[in-house]
């Protein structure tokens, strides 16, 4: 079986795509994977083919975000939505060629289901978040908006209304004229076109269960967390060797914003604490010399998260799932999208603290959140709940895919 599987995001959204497309090589089938290129040597690591597709996103979204960055008009947005619907097009057209199967993983898969449909290639949705995904019982993740996850089911199902058409008005006049051009008739509504009624949800059922929905038949496969195995770097070794446990301390492909290192060292300070910071495509970095904290590059979460006193993180999935999986208190500082979700989530589950919001940071509010996450009854749930994550889900995704595929048939 050759598969083609897709992704439009950062290292949280290809990641798991990754575990997937290895699943599935080690089942002997061909996975391609159409990625940003700033992946494509990481992907091609593992024996997969990879095909670049859209801009270099750490040049567009890392480094340090401006304090008051100017709003886009909404001619700007318009035409930004339409670059990314069409630019999604011809890639997508050529690499699709041949397969049987076509995986488009998270939200902005913009051309993928229209790809399949012209070539009557199967299609499957996958949602990383179960707030991706309609229902009653979680409002809709949005870029530039968090709504509370206490609201009244009404209150929910109007904001799944409001998010419909805030899509329609962005991608469908673009997307139908694409559409049209490859003979295909327009679509009413962007979303559920995209997700289909069979979605699947490659998150853990145990920290982010799939909400209620009559619309959809849902997959819950549980999170696609792939293996990584690299020992760690020799100073990282020497440095947990030389004292207690330290706080990791790592917002991903997030911009920063100026001071965000001194407020989180200076917070693992006042409670006597290390720390490890992650430099991250916002160059999180030491802030003096101090012999307490290190910083590090890309290495092995599932290594050293098993020997860390607490993780702070800005909330994505992966990393949620990973802090989760390694038994260790945490504190989700989110900044965008479905971060809030997470972050709810795990303070509701009682294993960590849903900490101050990117643009509400101090040192203050960090040392709060850090010494309520780092309590004994936290640290405690937080080790009994490791065993109830789902480490086998990109697996099991992999031979459902093979063996009974689910997929919706575009035809």
């Amino acid at each position: 079986m050759k598969v083609l599987i897709s992704s439009i995001g950062s290292r949280g959204d290809v990641q798991p795509i990754i575990a997937l497309g290895v699943e599935l090589k080690m089942l002997g089938h061909d996975a391609t994977l159409c990625v940003a290129p700033n992946f494509k040597e990481w992907v091609e690591s593992f024996g997969l083919t990879c095909l670049p597709i859209g801009p270099d996103l750490k040049q567009l979204t890392g480094g340090m975000a401006p304090r008051n960055p100017p709003k886009l008009t909404a001619e700007q947005k318009s035409q930004l939505a339409a670059q990314a619907v069409r630019s999604q097009f011809p890639v997508l057209t050529a690499a699709a060629k041949d397969c049987d199967l076509i995986v488009a993983g998270g939200a902005l898969q913009l051309a993928t289901r229209s790809v399949a449909e012209a070539f009557r290639i199967r299609y499957v949705f996958a949602a990383y978040c179960p707030a991706v995904l309609p229902s009653s019982t979680y409002p809709p993740a949005r870029m530039g908006t968090h709504h509370p996850q206490s609201l009244p089911a009404e209150a929910i199902r109007l904001l799944w209304k409001e998010d419909e058409e805030s899509w329609n008005g962005l991608f469908r006049e673009t997307l139908n004229e694409e559409r049209a051009k490859l003979g295909l008739p327009s679509v009413d509504s962007v979303p559920r076109h995209i997700f289909t009624d069979r979605p699947w949800l490659a998150a853990d059922a145990s920290i982010g269960p799939a909400g209620s929905t009559t619309e959809m038949q849902i997959t819950q496969t549980g999170a696609w967390l792939l293996h990584d195995p690299r020992p760690l770097p020799d100073q990282v070794e020497e440095f947990l060797s030389r004292g207690a446990p330290p706080v990791y301390f790592g917002f991903g492909s997030m911009r920063s914003t100026e001071g965000n290192s001194r407020v989180l060292i200076e917070a693992a300070r006042a409670l006597g604490l290390r720390s490890i910071i992650s430099q991250g495509w916002g160059n999180l970095g030491p802030i003096d010399d101090g012999n307490d904290c290190l910083m590090v590059d890309d290495l092995s979460h599932e290594k050293l998260f098993a020997r860390v006193a607490a993780v702070v993180h800005h909330g994505g999935a992966g990393t949620t799932t990973a802090a989760a999986r390694a038994g260790k208190p945490q504190v989700l500082v989110p900044h965008h999208y479905d971060q809030y979700f997470w972050a709810h989530r795990v303070q509701a589950l009682g294993i960590g603290v849903a900490g101050p919001a990117r643009d509400d940071l101090t040192a203050s509010a960090m040392t709060a959140a850090l010494h309520a996450a780092t309590r004994p009854d936290i640290a405690t749930e937080a080790q009994a709940f490791a065993g109830r994550v789902q480490v086998h889900g990109a697996r099991i995704a992999a031979n459902r895919l093979w063996k009974n595929p689910n997929a919706r048939d575009p035809r």
